[in-house]
């Protein structure tokens, strides 16, 4: 069983940065960072392989947001830079057996999520 604990949120000014923290025990899956604003649906962001740090992310974000993993720490993070109104949503890590996915269905376990609210 993997728990996955998130961290990080906040409200920020647009153009400012955040970084996302996930905890997670017992995983040695790919882990995913999605978000869902409200209206919406749930929305890939970033997923990283743990073999080997491999990287793959949502067009919206490329360039702007950066996941990384601390084995040691068993942590994830996703470090957001240029944060755009547009970023405002729910937050959520996720691990799955699959790599790259982007699709919410395989992955097999979620965190309860983190808030970041990015204000114009």
């Amino acid at each position: 069983q993997v728990q996955l604990v998130e961290s990080g949120g906040g409200l920020v000014q647009a153009g400012g940065s955040l970084r996302l923290s996930c905890a997670a025990s017992g995983s040695s899956y790919a882990m995913g960072w999605f978000r869902q604003a409200p209206g919406k649906e749930r929305e890939f962001v970033a997923t990283i392989r743990p073999s080997d740090g491999s990287t793959y992310y949502a067009d919206s974000v490329k360039g702007r947001f950066t996941i990384s993993r601390d084995d040691k720490k068993a942590t994830v993070y996703l470090q957001m830079s240029r944060l755009k109104p547009e970023d405002t949503a729910t937050y959520y890590c996720a691990a799955g057996r699959f790599y790259p996915t982007s699709r919410s269905a395989q992955y097999d376990y979620w965190g309860r999520g983190t808030q970041v609210t990015v204000s114009s």
